[in-house]
């Protein structure tokens, strides 16, 4: 298989080997330290112009535009923080009889894209912008590929974006550094978990890791990924959750602690789905539902605020969410009630069934009351939650690892956080009872046994674990990737993923052909189906150059002979 290289990619190799021969190294070892980046430039000089600091600064970033304008040019200069306009005049960067760095170096072999460090003065122009007037230039990294041009015009059309998702997502490199709003989307997800870790630590909760390879997928009910552990020869799963490696840790002794994890599940893949995300768990001792309630509230206004600066408020396709505590708080019995009329209280499985049925709900022979009851919330009542709203109380059958209901056995004292129709918190008061644990993993046994795949497996340790005691405790996870979308107003997860999963990339197949190779394939290329002997007629090549150039093709899969009741015909395929 060949490399089949554009004109730009060959003119850049070229470039790349010029500079060699020049004695250039295009990707030095030295390290290069720049004293500004081009946000502390621009801001600082505009706050004081006449600062000692602007008659010698050092940068270092991409070329962006590249503007020859004879003995002078200008280009656009990118660092992590910005850009910033960099002046090149062939004399002051050359002062001597030598200019090879401006006429052959910058002018011929430098490129948009190519990494380089400049140093030099601050100056505004007579146009009024904030520029550097370079008086060296250092060739860091020589790039190989060119990078999509985005134009606008003089009205702010875009011309060129990179904008095809697949390319997008698959290419995040150059997605960041093409799209400027992309980063920004990414800083805002460090910095709400950042704000999360922050609120979490006043509380002095410890930050801990559990396992991501685990000999049980416990804690939630999902189909997992499975490998093979040589050295121990046994099978083990992706994590699913970690809820029940955490809840091991307040039985240790820890009153609360937290965790931000990696979990996979080996499901569907949607606009707000990928098969590894990221979810923060947090389990504080002594604790119910009620309290976390507030525990959550609180947190998700403390993070909202810091990365709005204050504000409550943030705009998710052009609907204003408030996260200005106290939320709004719906029994999911009362709920189903609202929006269906159908009152779930003391319903057996088969009423539950005919129910859905009667709503036009799809169901399972496999599903149990638990997720019939799920079927029909999420089908009629969750896309109606936008403003931040907690729905509370589960039915017992639909939360296996949640304590039962104080007032009522029939519900579980349990809790998801719902915004712009979507789940994005679950939290409980924990299950510490360990003999109503068995009960309750043994009916997920059953459910597996009628067929879901996504009920969980019964974890002997754990139930040693709450053997030994685990203290009142109540638990919340949080879908980190899911709060970045409704943080960043952006409608798909890839959004918010750096490297989101993705089918294979299509790759063509590119295969070197020999001259009489080339000359049947292009015969055929022009005339399109035709009897073997004439095309073989046609070409005059002997028996033995005819017989090789056709199995050639046949074996590469570009044609296939066909006898038919004329005869035998060729054609590609």
């Amino acid at each position: 298989m060949s490399q089949s290289l554009s004109e730009q990619e060959i003119q850049r190799r070229e470039s790349l080997q010029a500079l060699r021969q020049m004695g250039i190294d295009p990707y030095p070892a030295a390290r290069y330290e720049a004293s500004h980046f081009s946000t502390d430039i621009l801001s600082g000089f505009e706050a004081d112009a006449e600062a000692t600091e602007w008659e010698s600064v050092k940068i270092s970033g991409r070329i962006m535009t590249k503007r020859i304008m004879g003995k002078a040019s200008f280009i656009d200069v990118m660092d992590s923080k910005g850009r910033i306009q960099v002046y090149l005049n062939r004399d002051v960067l050359c002062p001597g009889e030598e200019k090879e760095l401006y006429n052959s170096v910058f002018k011929k072999h430098l490129d948009i894209g190519d990494f380089i460090g400049i140093t030099g003065k601050v100056f505004r122009t007579k146009m009024g912008e904030v520029t550097l007037e370079a008086d060296s230039l250092t060739v860091l990294s020589k790039s190989l590929k060119p990078l999509p041009i985005v134009k606008k015009d003089e009205e702010g059309n875009v011309y060129d974006a990179f904008t095809d998702p697949e390319q997008r997502y698959r290419m995040r490199y150059v997605d960041l550094v093409v799209n400027d709003k992309v980063k920004d989307t990414f800083i805002t997800r460090t910095r709400i978990i950042n704000a999360m870790r922050e609120f979490f630590n006043r509380y002095d909760y410890l930050e801990v890791e559990t396992p991501i390879l685990q000999p049980i997928p416990g804690g939630a009910a999902a189909r997992p990924f499975i490998t093979h552990h040589n050295a121990l020869n046994i099978p083990l799963y992706l994590r699913i959750a970690n809820e029940l490696y955490l809840k091991r840790l307040i039985v240790g002794g820890f009153e609360g602690v937290y965790e931000f994890a990696k979990d996979f599940r080996n499901e569907g893949m949607d606009r707000t789905h990928n098969p590894e995300f990221t979810v923060m768990e947090i389990y504080v001792a002594y604790k119910d539902y009620f309290w976390m309630m507030d525990f959550t509230e609180q947190m998700l206004q403390h993070v909202v605020k810091t990365i709005k600066g204050g504000d409550s408020k943030v705009s998710l396709g052009g609907v204003e969410l408030n996260f200005e505590a106290p939320f709004a708080r719906v029994s999911m019995r009362q709920a189903i009630l609202d929006h269906t009329g159908f009152d779930i209280d003391g319903k057996s499985e088969a009423e539950l069934r005919a129910a859905c049925a009667d709503m036009g709900i799809e169901t399972e022979p496999s599903m149990g009351k638990g997720k019939l009851i799920d079927e029909i919330f999420g089908e009629k009542c969750e896309p109606n939650y936008i403003q931040p709203t907690f729905i509370t109380d589960y039915p017992v059958e639909m939360s296996p690892l949640c304590k039962k209901h104080r007032d009522n056995p029939e519900y579980t004292e349990r809790f998801e956080l719902m915004i712009n129709g979507k789940e994005v918190a679950n939290a409980y008061s924990e299950l510490n009872d360990p003999i109503d644990q068995r009960e309750r993993f043994e009916a997920q046994l059953q459910l597996s046994e009628k067929g879901d795949d996504e009920a969980m497996f019964i974890d002997q340790d754990f139930l040693r674990a709450l053997e030994y005691g685990m203290p009142p405790t109540s638990g919340m996870g949080i879908g980190i990737d899911r709060l970045t979308m409704m943080l960043t107003d952006n409608a798909s997860i890839q959004e918010v993923l750096f490297f989101p999963q993705m089918k294979p990339e299509k790759t063509v197949k590119k295969v070197e052909l020999n001259d009489n190779e080339k000359l049947l394939f292009e015969r055929l290329k022009a005339e399109g189906r035709m009897p073997l002997n004439d095309l073989k007629e046609q070409l005059g090549l002997s028996n033995k150059q005819w017989d090789k150039s056709l199995k050639g093709l046949n074996k590469l899969g570009l044609s296939k002979v066909e006898k038919t009741d004329e005869g035998l015909f060729i054609e590609l395929l």
